[in-house]
């Protein structure tokens, strides 16, 4: 299933415009470092949610992430094997299992077939550089391979066309039943130059595919969809301002490979993020607060703004949490493993 992102808009948003080098954000009281700005953005804070942002240098407006790839979204098979691997209780076929466990036992990295490509429009083909796709694979590589997953980049495939750049309508299903190449197990990731709807990324979540009793192999039509789209802007050396080290790729990665978001549901109560050293979070970072943000008081732990399946901006992250980098390992196994 392809979860679409969606951009969220308030009808009476708080505009806050952002002087160098530091803001605060929502009222909140965080001062967020915004030093890697060199000019005032316009922020408009979606309570609970991530802000929108306007980006003078492009004159365009971003709502990062803000993805539909949330409990509401996954699929059955995904959410059962969740929440039974959060209470410790395996799930799936006896294969998936010892496939699993073993994954966690491994020698070397999982070596993970990936394919990039570039969907540009006329206007901006030019604004993707040949070095940009190696950059990015760098940039997967260097926040993936300590917790034992290698990206293997076998092509980059170039294409301009106005309509899968832009993605709107039935674009998105034609561009994807064109380009998708390998298997279930290949992380193909879109980079559009005119990505619809103002937003950063958007993924598809692991589920079951076919009968896993079966010795037959699943046909790649049932699972075209599958991949992530990502505004080529925030490649590395990209032109969204603060999102341009390649980061939305890592975190929409996260995603792809079974990870909610660190705020899931955007309260301190209920099941989170389903990973259980992953502290309550009710609302989504932005920025890189400087002092401790605590959207949960009185409850364990203090908000996760350094990991990637936060909101923050690209130079704020720092890693996974264990039990996160268990999770996905999980996953693998469970449900892209061989296939």
């Amino acid at each position: 299933m392809f979860l679409a992102c969606v951009a969220l808009f308030s009808s009476s948003p708080l505009a806050l415009v952002v002087a160098k080098p530091e803001l605060k954000a929502r009222g909140s009281g965080v001062v967020i470092n915004e030093a890697l700005h060199n000019e005032a953005s316009t922020y408009r804070a979606i309570p609970g949610k991530g802000p929108e942002k306007w980006d003078p240098a492009n004159s365009k407006k971003f709502v990062h992430f803000d993805c539909g790839t949330d409990t509401n979204n996954a699929s059955k098979a995904l959410l059962e094997t969740v929440k039974s691997l959060r209470d410790d209780n395996k799930a799936g076929s006896p294969g998936a299992k010892l496939r699993a466990k073993a994954l966690l036992a491994r020698q070397g990295p999982i070596l993970v077939p990936t394919v990039f490509h570039i969907v540009s429009t006329t206007a901006n083909a030019a604004t993707v550089l040949p070095t940009m796709p190696e950059a990015q694979i760098a940039a997967l590589n260097k926040m993936y391979n300590p917790i034992g997953f290698q990206f293997q980049l076998l092509t980059t495939t170039w294409t301009t066309n106005d309509a899968w750049s832009i993605g709107a309508g039935d674009s998105m299903n034609e561009m994807k039943r064109s380009l998708r190449q390998g298997g279930y197990n290949t992380l193909n990731i879109y980079f559009h130059t005119d990505l619809e709807g103002g937003i950063l990324g958007k993924c598809s979540m692991p589920s079951q595919i076919g009968d896993p009793t079966s010795l037959v192999a699943v046909l790649p039509s049932i699972y075209f969809d599958d991949g992530c789209s990502v505004n080529a802007g925030t490649m590395p050396g990209g032109s969204v301002f603060g999102y341009d080290q390649g980061m939305t790729a890592v975190h929409e990665t996260g995603h792809w490979l079974g990870l909610f978001h660190t705020f899931e549901g955007y309260s301190c109560e209920g099941d989170g993020d389903f990973i259980a050293d992953t502290p309550p979070q009710s609302e989504s970072t932005d920025g890189c607060p400087v002092e401790v943000k605590d959207s949960c008081p009185g409850l364990e732990g203090v908000d996760a703004v350094h990991n990637i399946m936060d909101y923050s901006t690209d130079a704020c992250y720092e890693g996974f949490s264990p039990l996160q980098v268990e999770r996905m390992l999980q996953m693998w196994g469970q449900f892209r493993a061989g296939k």
